[in-house]
């Protein structure tokens, strides 16, 4: 985030004697739209409060306030991922993540609970001569598909430098994951690691071959090499209420979180709304979708940092 983005990270870290009993991330964000606000983390699905105690968690939520005063800004975005983190009361209810329990046999991935509909498209994606490709260095084909994907959603595109800048900072806990048909790559996502988790963090498809389920093949590939190789979660990450993604990880039989995200104000008096899913940016959004690819990808990191 400091190196892509300029964010200036403020981690606070608990500590009792010469032990560790808790962490927040925080990034410190300055743009026009936001004005100065901390986040933990920005561009990330979770994070906020890591703590043992309750003691700990309540001593960092008050430093933390206070840091956010010392530092002038508007509020304090919390993307907690469990109840147990949060401070206060849960006052942004726009997202939820999905997890599935997997185990080395594969033939229980197409069982109940995954649905009826995504077993006949799994089956059917099986049919194509579909292969996995494994990258840990050349991010080329997935940044180009993730661009385009972003484009037709109307969202601004990341800094192609991002996922270099993944891949090196994670080392072996990241890879680039590529679906190849006749030496082309049509779907790929981006892979993060974690103890005996793993989790689709990116994803996108080139459309023409949406025919073909490549995605189906992607997701279904993903949870059979996490079983084979010892990661017991997979975590098919977050998406907001109400719209086809979650439909579709739903249909995986994945189990539905609600993400209990908090924004703590400190100079604001309301808590804002920066989600895409906000009327205000509805014509942006039309108009972003319009744009030649060339011109999105031009513009789009410039217009991503401002919504972190």
């Amino acid at each position: 985030m400091e190196e892509v983005f300029g964010y200036a990270p403020r981690y606070l870290m608990a500590t009792d004697g010469n032990c560790i009993r808790g962490v927040l991330p925080l990034f410190l964000v300055k743009n026009f739209i936001m004005g100065k606000v901390l986040i933990s983390s920005p561009f990330a699905v979770y994070g906020g409060i890591l703590a043992e105690t309750p003691e700990a968690k309540q001593a960092m939520g008050e430093q933390a306030m206070k840091l956010g005063r010392e530092l002038g800004v508007e509020h304090i975005e919390l993307r907690n991922a469990h109840p147990e983190q949060v401070l206060g009361v849960p006052n942004v209810s726009r997202y939820v993540t999905f997890t599935r329990e997997v185990t080395p046999d594969e033939d229980a991935i197409l069982a109940e609970p995954t649905s009826k509909k995504r077993r006949n498209t799994v089956r059917k994606a099986l049919k194509a001569d579909f292969s996995i490709r494994i990258q840990h260095s050349d991010y080329r084909a997935f940044e180009d598909l993730h661009s385009r994907t972003l484009r037709r959603l109307g969202t601004p595109n990341f800094p192609p430098r991002l996922f270099p800048a993944l891949l090196a900072n994670f080392g072996g806990a990241v890879d680039i994951r590529e679906v190849v048909l006749e030496n082309k790559v049509v779907a790929a996502s981006m892979n993060f690691f974690f103890r005996d988790q793993m989790h689709t963090y990116y994803a996108a498809s080139d459309p023409r071959y949406l025919a073909l389920v490549p995605n189906d093949y992607m997701y279904y590939e993903h949870l059979r090499w996490a079983g084979k190789n010892g990661y017991r979660t997979f975590d098919f990450g977050r998406s907001k209420l109400g719209t086809g993604t979650a439909d579709y990880k739903r249909h995986w039989g994945a189990t539905m979180r609600e993400l209990p995200y908090e924004i703590l104000l400190v100079k604001r008096k309301e808590v804002p709304n920066y989600s895409p899913q906000n009327p205000k940016f509805q014509l942006a959004i039309k108009i972003w979708q319009q744009l030649p690819l060339p011109v999105t990808r031009a513009l789009g990191p410039q217009l991503v940092k401002l919504f972190p």
